[in-house]
């Protein structure tokens, strides 16, 4: 894409119009927002019960219920699995830790092609134990990356980096913004390579239009939406419902699908504080209200 056809993108998805809701058939719920209140078994029969299409599970609740139990329930009410959470988690101090890695990973590629996920999402990994240095990591992010698409281009599974918010560098990702993801799409290949847009991660970046831009159709494989409250009582477990903080979440909507993605908007809210504690029916009829009113 031109410098001339990016500003004219920009300044398209960026022009205040009138708010249009997103269908209500674009709503998923990653399992994490109610998974304090249910067992994965009850999630994926909650989330149909309320007639939401989407459902991205976690690995280890998977691995409680089961793979093939977790598939044949998924199957059974029709629901697109948007990610599977997560892979990732490169980095280690030694190579026993790397190859470990490495085989993780590949398996839960395996499981995501079980369940019929349209992408595996990447967590990357922070530094390894005991490390100050961040350059390292982020070599064995992208060495683990590679190696990783080694396997998954050939069964077909994509993978979506997900840029994490800075202050999860050193424990969760050293890749911390868009542009970062964009550079491993570009030295990587972006054939079966993107990027997961979590918005609770990316939405004070600068850069966020300008990366989305050359980020392009092809890349965008996931959007996941949230609030980021102020205060915000924890950076881990204190994230809000959309509408409840500071993000503009429609403005973001416009930017990925000026740049023509269709997928769906996968709500992702850890919050010990408020939506844990909460009736995880209330919480689904609230993402269902709040998806077409704040999204």
């Amino acid at each position: 894409m031109s410098a001339a056809t990016r500003e004219d993108a920009l300044t398209a998805a960026t022009s205040v119009t009138p708010y249009v809701p997103p269908p209500a058939h674009k709503l998923s719920i990653n399992t994490a927002t109610v998974r304090q209140q249910w067992k994965l078994d009850a999630i994926i029969d909650g989330i149909a019960r309320h007639g939401i299409r989407g459902i991205s599970p976690w690995r280890d609740q998977v691995a409680e219920l089961g793979l093939a139990e977790t598939a044949r329930r998924i199957r059974s009410h029709d629901l697109t699995v948007t990610g599977y959470c997560r892979g990732g988690m490169f980095p280690a101090a030694d190579a026993a830790g790397r190859l470990a890695a490495r085989d993780d990973n590949r398996r839960a590629v395996d499981e995501a092609l079980s369940l019929g996920a349209q992408c595996l999402v990447l967590v990357v990994g922070g530094l390894p134990a005991g490390s100050k240095d961040i350059a390292g990591a982020r070599d064995q992010v992208r060495d683990g990356i590679a190696a990783l698409l080694d396997y998954s281009r050939g069964v077909g599974m994509p993978l979506a980096i997900e840029p994490l918010h800075p202050m999860y560098a050193a424990d969760r990702a050293c890749v911390n913004s868009l542009a970062h993801a964009n550079d491993l799409c570009d030295e990587l290949g972006d054939d079966g390579l993107g990027i997961a847009v979590d918005l609770y991660h990316v939405w004070w970046d600068p850069q966020l239009a300008a990366q989305i831009a050359r980020a392009g159709k092809k890349r965008l494989l996931a959007f996941h939406i949230c609030d980021w409250l102020v205060p915000t009582r924890d950076l881990l477990l204190d994230r809000g419902m959309m509408g409840d903080g500071v993000i503009d979440i429609p403005a973001a909507r416009a930017l990925v699908e000026a740049q023509g993605y269709a997928g769906m908007h996968e709500v992702e809210i850890f919050s010990s504080h408020d939506w844990w504690k909460r009736s995880p029916d209330e919480v689904l009829e609230t993402c269902k209200a709040r998806h077409l009113t704040c999204c």
